[in-house]
């Protein structure tokens, strides 16, 4: 049967995986093996004691020697499955730590632009749950496959001399098991897939509730967004115990087999030693290795609606690890402020709206351009292609005379401050969200921080705070005002020193004395820099060096802000005819 193109894409990431696993998941398989192995050597010694003891009527002391090696086995085993655990352990834990840092960073190469479509619900489920299901994978499925592999063929190269008539039924309920284990699963691939869209659905809509709950109060419908995130998690249930039952039913089937091959070569050694055309500890040997030869198999029975969901979970991985990586590996020729040059940009977002179209404009270094625009004009995916977020579809984007995207993207964006309307904050102290991580901790890290805060305004902030720069933010900084946080954000502006700065109008849900304050700061903050700022206000447009007016991803007009003013307020301006009607 082919495979599909989610089980190709997952089969291809398993193959890219045994790397990462390394030699733990090496000695993990051969323990696995070698535990089998000891069980088939340990009943041959069980037999032989229980016959020598029962039927020859041996002393304990005569047997002691068989019993000593049989508990050095029996520790030999417990070693070797304390070692399959161990390494098993360490192979999944190295596979979930790989596929973790491999997964962030590919949503960082991808950037906010291209992941504003997809729910952030969807993309924690795969970062926690898809990874952590990926485990049981190296944790118990693959040893199990090998004891599957190697056990039962070791029993039967024993029973066979011994007992050709149990090796038969053995043989014969082996693909009886099997076939009869795909029949039961049948469809179980298909219902991992559901469960796993069902608990996508149910982060992204649990989310999506958890943000709206405020206006969801309001609203009088918040009762409601209960009963809709009950609803889905009823559905994620249904599609769970969907697979369960798949699973148990696999487990059933193999169990049922099993026993009914056991129960066979059990009746077969007893007609047998009936009839004396066996001894005991021949026989006692072959019923001792009957539950052995299928004990790796139930084993993998059970485990293989896990070996499912890690598949499944693959599949989701795939796509989104298959992505390439953003292209350039060249440091930047200059750490001064650049001259920037757009030659012929165009863009084309995934849904095939043109956000630019044949954009060309020159910026010098150390020049302040104000663009101002209409809403969707292009402004937005200027930001987004300087930040490296998105490419151009073409053309092409030069920092001095050198290509961006020649440019290794990690060390560009250390080039890069931004100030965005709503900056954001993160977890951690106002010290840790003011450094970024740019530099490890110290009296100079301290004393750039402080300078950082002295020129954004913000050390009386710092100074009303029991903690100071050690206090806690709460999450998205809801415990800071619309003035503090900019001015925190401007701190962290000043900190990173980037000779390129995109601001996104800073200053738009600002009072007049906080707006006052912060433009005092960029003010400082532009010196020796060049800027690029999406401007609404006019004390921002009246300070730049030179206004653009961007129309359908084109420059319509460009000039010296008095200028640029006169022309704007000319076009904002309705017509004398509707003057007169008004």
């Amino acid at each position: 049967m082919p495979l599909t193109p989610d089980q190709s894409e997952a089969a291809t990431l398993l193959r890219s995986l045994r790397k990462v696993a390394g030699w733990p998941a090496h000695l993990a398989t051969l323990a696995a093996a070698l535990g089998g192995l000891i069980a088939v050597a340990a009943a041959q010694l069980i037999a032989t004691a229980v016959d020598r003891i029962v039927f020859a009527g041996a002393c304990f002391e005569a047997t002691l020697p068989t019993l000593m090696i049989l508990a050095a086995l029996a520790l030999a085993r417990a070693a070797a499955n304390w070692t399959t655990e161990r390494a098993a352990f360490e192979a999944a834990a190295a596979v979930r730590l790989h596929l973790f840092r491999q997964t962030l960073g590919r949503l960082a190469d991808r950037g906010p632009t291209k992941l504003a479509g997809q729910p952030a619900g969807e993309l924690a489920v795969t970062i926690t749950e898809a990874i952590d299901a990926v485990g049981p994978l190296w944790r118990s499925w693959k040893p199990g496959v090998v004891r599957a592999a190697v056990v039962p063929l070791a029993v039967l190269i024993v029973v066979a001399p011994l007992d050709p008539l149990a090796a038969v039924i053995l043989v014969v309920a082996l693909p009886l098991l099997v076939w009869f284990s795909i029949l039961a699963g049948k469809g179980a691939e298909e219902a991992s897939g559901r469960q796993w869209a069902s608990l996508a659905r149910l982060g992204g809509h649990l989310l999506d509730q958890i943000r709206g709950l405020g206006e969801l109060k309001l609203a009088g419908t918040s009762q409601a967004a209960v009963t809709s995130v009950a609803r889905a998690a009823k559905a994620y249930g249904r599609e769970t115990m969907a697979v369960l039952r798949l699973a148990f039913l696999s487990a059933l089937v193999v169990e049922f087999v099993a026993t009914g091959a056991i129960a066979g070569v059990a009746v077969a050694v007893g007609f047998r030693l009936l009839w004396g055309e066996l001894d005991f500890a021949t026989g006692f040997f072959v019923l001792l290795l009957a539950p052995e030869f299928f004990a790796p198999l139930r084993e993998i029975g059970l485990r293989r609606h896990a070996r499912l969901e890690a598949m499944t979970a693959l599949g989701t991985l795939a796509p989104l690890l298959a992505e390439p990586k953003t292209a350039g590996h060249q440091p930047m020729t200059a750490t001064t402020a650049p001259a920037i040059r757009f030659e012929a940009v165009r863009v084309v977002h995934d849904d095939g709206r043109v956000a630019l179209d044949g954009f060309d404009l020159d910026i010098a270094a150390g020049e302040h351009v104000a663009l101002v625009g209409s809403s969707g004009a292009g402004k937005s995916t200027l930001f987004a292609l300087l930040a490296r977020f998105i490419e151009p579809s073409s053309g092409r984007i030069l920092i001095n005379g050198q290509p961006l995207s020649d440019i290794d993207p990690q060390h560009w964006r250390r080039a890069l401050v931004s100030m965005p309307q709503a900056p954001q904050f993160f977890d951690g102290s106002i010290a840790d969200n003011i450094v970024m991580g740019r530099t490890a901790p110290g009296p100079a890290c301290d004393d750039a921080m402080h300078d950082a805060l002295r020129a954004a305004g913000a050390e009386a902030i710092i100074a009303r705070l029991p903690q100071g720069l050690a206090t806690p933010l709460a999450e998205r900084g809801k415990n800071l005002s619309g003035g503090e946080a900019q001015r925190l954000a401007l701190a962290r502006a000043f900190f990173a020193a980037g000779p390129l700065v995109l601001f996104d109008e800073p200053t738009s849900h600002l009072d007049a004395e906080a707006q006052a304050m912060v433009l005092r700061g960029l003010a400082t903050l532009r010196q020796g820099r060049t800027v690029l700022t999406i401007a609404h206000r006019l004390e921002t447009v009246a300070s730049a060096d030179r206004i653009v007016l961007i129309e359908d991803g084109r420059v319509l007009a460009q000039g010296a802000p008095q200028p640029m003013l006169d022309q704007l307020k000319a076009r904002a301006a309705p017509p004398a005819a509707e003057r007169s009607d008004a």
